[in-house]
């Protein structure tokens, strides 16, 4: 999980007008807030589903819609924590030891 105090997020927008997309379920993005409804992984982190189709119902609480044209997405952390032996942080900017994970394009 992203090592924040607050609270994180994912935003997709459209490659070309760069705004938030229209979708069938009326999601925009993907907040830590959401994780008590998010189906969770053997070692308690969520996939994220970015995609045009929906996962399937079991998984559609981790799905943000996409369009089939280009998008981007952009992670928001807020209040990062401190650096501290042991843990991972963002900190200091753009040496941290915590990144996300990469984007991984399924068949």
């Amino acid at each position: 999980m992203p090592p924040v105090n607050a609270f994180w997020l994912v935003t997709m927008y459209d490659g070309k007008t760069q705004l938030l997309i229209e979708n069938p379920i009326n999601r925009y993005l993907i907040n830590s807030p959401m994780l008590p409804v998010m189906k969770m992984n053997a070692d308690g982190s969520p996939t994220l589903y970015i995609h045009k189709d929906s996962p399937g119902k079991d998984k559609e609480a981790n799905w943000l819609p996409a369009p089939s044209g280009s998008i981007y997405l952009v992670m928001r952390l807020y209040w990062p924590k401190e650096p501290k032996a042991g843990s991972y942080s963002i900190l200091p900017a753009g040496a941290g030891t915590w990144s996300p994970p990469g984007v991984v394009k399924t068949p």
